[in-house]
């Protein structure tokens, strides 16, 4: 549906997007994921019209847009601060853009209709923008953009305003409107679970750059940088470096043992290692046969479902533990225990961020 080819944008001596090429398919929910001044929201206005690229192309459906304004481009745009009309009603918000293209009066109120039905407004098309909550002038703010049916909508960041009570509900809400409609969502988030939660494929930003882009399980459990480990949920990231090779996995040395692990094509250069902290068992007193790091319970926090306990090793290596609470204890403060992972959950990232 969209295809960007070498896309670059400065601002005088700041790269904002450095060489960007990226196919998002349609009907897709994808999500620019990444921290502030990272360029996904450069990239978002690009797509929209609203910034033109130094360098590159942007298509859509096929069709080269690059040079077109942005009203000449089939897609429609959400945006934080909603940016509805205040002295128009619910219904006259949605219905705008389909007034400015001179569409019968008979179809505009059928198409508002449904707009109304796919947001869950019924009742509320005469109330005015100060009448709504925040959640309510997101929908219609949504169903503005969906009721003219555009090829792609884009949303940079449009639950940012929310309590995070309100946010989450957004979250189902919006992936559930999605796919009743089929359209082609791009989603600019910085917030690692609202990308988790709605999207079908992440792109993970950093500095100008795209670090990995996948399905939500592959990019989080197989991150390919040290970056992407670290923004996408919590990682345990050790210093290691590769050994020796044995039948049954890869020896690697870290500052307080080893470990063996299951990576087929790993080098013999310094690397790191990223560890999951739900993938990192508290075995007690009494040592496992593989794969074992000693430690000391610094702090053990609890979160209801799960306690989080904070280690550290003999090295000084710092470990987060996440464990499910059950009917035994949690480890004390103070109390050394051994901490065991499975080599299969254990991911060799390069020392250094790359593309």
């Amino acid at each position: 549906m969209v295809s960007l080819r070498h896309l670059t944008k400065r601002f005088a001596a700041f790269t904002a997007v450095d060489d960007v090429s990226l196919d998002i398919r349609a009907g897709e929910f994808l999500t620019l994921l990444g921290p502030s001044g990272c360029g996904k929201t450069t990239l978002l206005r690009m797509i929209a019209g609203f910034e033109r690229p130094d360098t590159g192309s942007i298509f859509l459906d096929d069709r080269d847009v690059t040079p077109l304004p942005p009203y000449r481009r089939d897609v429609n745009q959400v945006f934080q601060s909603y940016a509805l009309f205040p002295h128009l009603s619910v219904r006259e918000n949605i219905a705008f853009g389909l007034r400015m293209r001179r569409l019968p009066r008979a179809t505009i109120e059928t198409k508002v209709a449904a707009a109304v039905d796919w947001v869950s407004l019924a009742g509320m098309e005469s109330r005015k923008p100060h009448q709504l909550s925040g959640g309510q002038r997101q929908r219609v703010a949504l169903a503005r953009a969906l009721v003219c049916e555009p090829k792609v909508l884009l949303l940079d960041e449009p639950l940012a305003a929310l309590d995070a009570k309100l946010r989450r509900s957004m979250q189902v809400e919006l992936k559930r409107l999605q796919r009743r409609v089929g359209i082609t969502f791009v989603f600019v988030t910085h917030d690692q679970e609202e990308a988790m939660t709605m999207s079908d494929r992440i792109a993970v930003m950093n500095h100008g750059r795209i670090e990995q882009l996948g399905d939500v399980a592959d990019v989080y459990h197989r991150p390919c940088t040290a970056f992407v480990a670290g923004f996408l949920g919590h990682a345990n990231l050790l210093p290691a470096r590769v050994v020796a090779r044995e039948t049954d996995g890869t020896r690697i040395a870290l500052a307080d043992g080893s470990l063996l692990i299951a990576s087929p094509d790993a080098t013999t250069e310094d690397m790191l290692i990223s560890i999951r902290p739900e993938k990192l068992t508290i075995a007690g007193t009494r040592p496992p046969a593989e794969n074992v790091l000693e430690a000391e319970v610094k702090e053990a926090i609890f979160k209801g479902a799960f306690t989080q306990t904070l280690l550290r090793t003999a090295g000084g290596v710092e470990l987060t533990a996440l464990t499910a609470n059950a009917a035994n204890e949690s480890p004390r403060q103070g109390e050394r225990v051994f901490c065991q992972v499975h080599r299969d959950n254990i991911v060799l990232l390069p020392l250094l961020s790359g593309r």
